[in-house]
């Protein structure tokens, strides 16, 4: 399993303009010691080519792995924006594009399976899987949720990137182990929590990815997370 940071966990410094996305790079790979990032579309200042060559390089450069773009609408967005997002996806090299489904409130079932079917077409065109993130109220909220969404939209390009802990008490997040892309955890997390996740994800080789939901993470809270995710991974080998 690898560490990854995601820029939403400081969404509200770099929306304040505190902090740039290029310095949230800087910062992941010497501060907080990851070994990859998610990036929020949010926080793109740019999304023409030479700034994307240029997260890339950085990225490169500092020895960090751009896991997965998040888009918290994705699913919920235009064919043309879902394109978009793909297409950067792509340019950064970036195999995954993360995002829940819609809230219940928003769309009936049958408007957000219409949805996912032109979301899987486009994202088997730019070779770009989609890793489905549980969220409350949404179509997505527990593990039976997520299998239906799966066996109904049936595609290859759709897969899971579950927080365990967001499930309700009556889902076993493990039946989705077998087509997890991607793992999250809040920045709070404690020992146990770690112990318990890598127990029931144990042989994920894939970015367990450390967030707040609030975008508003201590610095320090979070380098604290992913050294004791580290020791955590490192006391299982």
């Amino acid at each position: 399993m690898k560490l990854a940071c995601a820029s939403s966990s400081l969404h509200r410094d770099i929306e304040r303009g505190e902090l740039t996305q290029l310095e949230f790079l800087d910062l992941c790979a010497r501060e907080l010691a990851c070994d990859g990032v998610v990036l929020d579309v949010r926080h793109f200042p740019r999304n023409d080519n030479d700034y994307l060559a240029q997260v890339k390089k950085m990225a490169t450069d500092r020895g960090l792995t751009i896991a997965a773009l998040a888009d918290p609408v994705f699913f919920s967005a235009t064919q043309s924006s879902m394109s978009e997002v793909l297409a950067q996806a792509a340019a950064l090299g970036a195999p995954l594009v993360a995002a829940p489904l819609a809230r219940e409130t928003e769309f009936s079932w049958a408007e957000q399976l219409a949805r996912l079917g032109i979301a899987t077409g486009l994202a088997k065109a730019r070779n770009v899987t989609l890793a489905l993130r549980n969220a409350a109220a949404s179509f997505a909220a527990t593990t039976h949720d997520c299998k239906r969404v799966a066996k109904e939209a049936d595609s290859a390009w759709l897969r899971f990137g579950p927080d365990p802990a967001r499930f309700d008490t009556a889902s076993d997040a493990r039946v989705l182990a077998s087509n997890t892309v991607l793992l999250w955890s809040d920045f709070t997390c404690e020992s146990k929590d770690c112990s318990d996740m890598l127990d029931a994800f144990d042989g994920f080789r894939g970015h367990l990815v450390i967030d707040d939901t609030s975008g508003a993470a201590p610095v320090p809270e979070l380098r604290d997370t992913v050294a004791r995710w580290r020791r955590a991974i490192l006391n299982r080998r």
